[in-house]
C-alpha cells in the first residue's frame, strides 16, 4: 500500500506534462490518462513510524481527491488455484482462500475465536511434534510465526521455551552505563531497570535463554 501522496505528486506531474499537448488536461485527473491500481485494503496498510491510526488511514487512496475518479473492479477468479496437481489440494487452497476473504470482510471471526490460550494455539498448529523433534534443524526450518509485536514474539518464545524438555542457560546482556565524561545526569536516567526494559527491533533482549 502506497501513500497518498506518491499519487498526488503523480497526478500533478501528469497535468503539467499533459497540458502542452491539451491545456484542459489541468482539469483531469492525472491529465486524462488511464492509470491502473493494484492492491487490497483488507491487507496490511502501510507503516507510517510514530503516527496514529487516523494518520495512516488518511494515508491510504481512499482518502486522497483522487478516490472520487476511480471505479473499483474486483478479481473473482482465484489464479491460484489454477496451478494446482491434485483435486484435493485445490479443495484445500479454495476453503483457504475463502476463509481468508471472509476474515478480512469481517464475516466470520470472534477475538480469539473463542480459544483460550491464542498463543498455545498457534504453537501447537504450527509446530504439533515440537516436543519430540525439538533437535530437529530441518523440521524447525520448515516451518515459522510470524507475530505483529515483539511483545508477541516473547511470549511464544517463552511458550516453546518452556516445553523445551532440554537443558536450557540463560545470557545476560550488560546492563551498565559507560561514559567518558563526569554527567551524572546519564546515570540517572540509564538505570540498570531502563536498560532491562529495552524491546526494540535488532536488539537482543536482555535474558536470553
Amino acid at each position: 500500500m502506497t501513500h497518498k501522496f506518491c499519487f498526488e505528486a503523480l497526478d500533478k506531474s501528469m497535468k503539467d506534462i499533459m497540458r502542452v499537448v491539451n491545456p484542459s488536461s489541468l482539469q483531469l485527473p492525472f491529465g486524462g490518462k488511464i492509470v491502473v491500481f493494484g492492491g487490497d485494503f483488507r491487507q496490511i496498510l502501510h507503516v507510517i513510524p510514530k503516527e496514529s491510526r487516523q494518520d495512516i488511514v488518511l494515508a491510504t487512496i481512499n482518502s486522497s481527491y483522487l478516490w472520487r475518479h476511480c471505479k473499483v473492479l474486483r478479481l473473482t477468479k482465484n489464479m491460484c488455484l489454477q496451478n494446482l496437481g491434485s483435486d484435493q489440494d485445490s479443495a484445500e487452497m479454495r476453503q483457504f482462500s475463502d476463509w481468508i476473504a471472509n476474515l478480512g470482510d469481517g464475516k466470520i471471526g470472534e477475538a480469539n475465536d473463542d480459544y483460550t490460550d491464542p498463543v498455545a494455539t498457534i504453537v501447537e498448529s504450527t509446530y504439533p511434534l515440537f516436543g519430540n523433534t525439538v533437535c530437529d534443524a530441518t523440521y524447525l526450518q520448515q516451518r515459522a510465526i510470524l507475530a505483529p509485536t515483539l511483545d508477541v514474539v516473547q511470549s511464544v518464545n517463552e511458550y516453546m521455551i518452556a516445553k523445551n524438555h532440554l537443558e536450557g542457560r540463560l545470557y545476560l546482556s550488560s546492563d551498565t552505563f559507560h561514559s567518558d565524561g563526569n554527567v551524572d545526569i546519564f546515570h540517572d536516567v540509564h538505570t540498570p531497570e531502563f536498560l532491562n526494559a529495552i524491546r526494540c527491533s535488532g536488539v537482543p533482549n536482555h535474558e536470553l535463554i
